[in-house]
């Protein structure tokens, strides 16, 4: 993953914020959209792609992009900022190969305490019958 080309695909979007802030919100567009196209992209190998397409099916629009969105702070360049963040942090999650899960064996010591307590219990319930 090339970040410096991936950095230039992304297509940003300004729009008006929703929820309170008075005449700002209706004044100013901060809230900021980010698309990211991952069929197309020139920063992305054919495995990468393979891997986003399946790993965030459920975040590719039908159009086959990313979409990002962002208005926590009243400044339009912070939340690009932490729009892009998000992005790359997406990426990244979806691209890390998960490790590989080792069994362990389970010691004797355990097995042989288990069937021990199982008897206790057996025994217990045994020994609750009342018999003429």
């Amino acid at each position: 993953m090339n970040k410096e080309i991936i950095q230039t695909e992304i297509q940003y979007k300004a729009v008006r914020s929703s929820g309170a802030g008075g005449q700002n919100v209706n004044k100013v567009a901060t809230k900021v959209q980010i698309q990211f196209f991952v069929g197309q992209s020139n920063g992305l190998t054919v495995d990468e792609k393979a891997i986003l397409t399946e790993k965030l099916a459920n975040r590719i629009t039908k159009e086959g992009f990313i979409m990002v969105e962002c208005g926590e702070t009243r400044s339009q360049l912070k939340n690009k900022e932490l729009c892009t963040q998000r992005l790359f942090l997406l990426l990244e999650n979806a691209l890390k190969k998960n490790k590989k899960r080792i069994a362990t064996k389970i010691p004797k010591a355990v097995i042989k305490k288990r069937l021990e307590d199982k008897q206790r219990l057996a025994d217990k319930k045994e020994n609750r019958k009342f018999r003429f």
